[in-house]
């Protein structure tokens, strides 16, 4: 495979059309890792430089050398039941959510769900400390920018390693083991899929437009590609989204320095609504 070297000019363009397509902020130290990640898609497609694919990235009308750059230059790193201290909080959080709903009615908003460990995460959670939970109506919108990501996440089938991590109890009422050619994986069950609802969404560009607000907004380890202007905006577009009290998370690298009047550290990465 042949290398090629990244220009800086070229890097240029690469980071103003991400930007202006997802928001995401490409500092110079990025350049190597764009570089590298690259390199391999270009010979995939038999291109010459990196002048080319950014000229076939641009003329794709289908969207997928976009998503396929978006996925190249991300990190979709995730877990069943990450940030253990949010999930210690949110456990003490709940009672009080419980006793002030009418009706038995939970909505949540996973953005940057990535490959469906977060939404899963937080039904088996619900699943666990709520002895009714078959009789709420519980609705989850899960969201990312990749579709590569996405259908990984609607199909909720994960390798033995995943969820052999996870307490008995939990992974028994969760999933079902599923028989391949070669090793056996897991899916989780149908009854909590089919709670969850999976779509393509770019948080800097496609509308706001929600009918509800959500009961709490889980936003972790996205601020990070995000510039202050951009991580400005979309905190503010989330609180309009969320009725006083109901938190925020956002990853543990991850806070707050604007939204004061709105928006309340309560620890962990944890903000609530004023």
């Amino acid at each position: 495979m042949v290398q090629l070297e990244l220009s800086p000019k070229e890097f240029d363009l690469f980071r103003r059309y991400i930007y202006e397509k997802v928001g995401i902020s490409l500092s110079d130290q990025k350049s190597t890792l764009v570089q590298g990640r690259l390199n391999k898609r270009i010979n995939q497609l038999g291109l010459n430089s990196f002048r080319e694919y950014y000229d076939h990235l641009v003329t794709d009308t289908s969207g997928d050398e976009l998503t396929f750059f978006i996925s190249a230059i991300s990190t979709n790193v995730t877990s069943f039941f990450r940030e253990v201290a949010q999930w210690k909080w949110l456990e003490n959080y709940l009672p009080a959510l419980v006793a002030s709903k009418r009706e038995k009615k939970i909505r949540i908003w996973s953005a940057g769900c990535s490959s469906g460990e977060e939404p899963y995460t937080i039904l088996m959670f619900l699943q666990h400390h709520l002895s009714d939970f078959d009789q709420w109506d519980i609705k989850i919108l899960a969201t990312d920018i990749s579709a590569k990501v996405l259908s990984k996440a609607i199909a909720g089938e994960y390798e033995a390693k995943q969820v052999e991590a996870l307490p008995k109890e939990i992974s028994l009422r969760s999933f079902e083991k599923v028989r391949g050619d070669t090793q056996i994986s897991y899916q989780v069950l149908p009854h909590l899929r089919e709670k969850v609802l999976f779509r393509l969404y770019n948080l800097v560009t496609d509308p706001f437009f929600f009918k509800n607000k959500f009961d709490m907004v889980f936003c972790r380890n996205v601020m990070i590609y995000f510039d202050d202007t951009t991580r400005h905006d979309l905190i503010g577009r989330f609180s309009t989204l969320l009725p006083k009290g109901a938190p925020l998370f956002l990853g543990s690298s991850e806070s707050l320095t604007t939204h004061r009047e709105t928006l309340k550290l309560l620890g962990s990465s944890i903000y609530q609504r004023l």
